[in-house]
């Protein structure tokens, strides 16, 4: 299955790619990576649900979140791109978690994006990855991602 089947059978529109809050660009092109600058859970303009995982949401919520988190990566990664299809393999993974005091499942809660990259990318999903728990985010979101992935330097795939 191709990618945008892959989005389809999941019941996933890619929203408007997000913009940044900040003084930087969304990606970044150094040959045929693409670096993905933080991602936050943005959904219809707003922070899905703010909080601290541990405390205000659920590892599941969490898993929500990252998972809002890296669609809006791919709507990024789509204006970017013109099409996802360039996309040849998902490299790295970097997820940071908002977390109560003692809270030590971030890796649980990055599942959320990763797995949700395997099934739209196949075996070419698969990713290195980094989780780490944070005490504050930007915008008290619970969820904040990068993303590197490696393209087809020719237009057609």
């Amino acid at each position: 299955m191709t990618i945008a089947e892959n989005l389809q059978r999941l019941e996933v529109i890619l929203p408007p790619a997000p913009r940044p809050v900040g003084s930087y660009v969304p990606a970044c092109q150094a040959g045929d990576l693409v670096f993905v600058s933080g991602v936050l859970p943005f959904q219809d303009g707003k922070i899905l649900q703010p909080g601290k995982v541990g405390k205000d949401l659920s590892i599941e919520e969490g898993q929500t979140n990252a998972r809002i988190a890296i669609i809006n990566a791919l709507a990024i990664l789509q204006q970017e791109l013109g099409d996802l299809s360039r996309i040849t393999r998902v490299v790295r993974l970097t997820g940071h978690v908002a977390s109560a005091e003692g809270f030590g499942d971030q890796p649980a809660v990055i599942n959320g994006a990763s797995d949700f990259l395997v099934e739209v990318f196949g075996e070419q999903g698969r990713h290195a990855r980094l989780a780490l728990g944070a005490f504050e985010l930007p915008l008290h979101a619970p969820i904040e991602l990068e993303l590197i992935v490696q393209v087809s330097l020719s237009k057609a795939n």
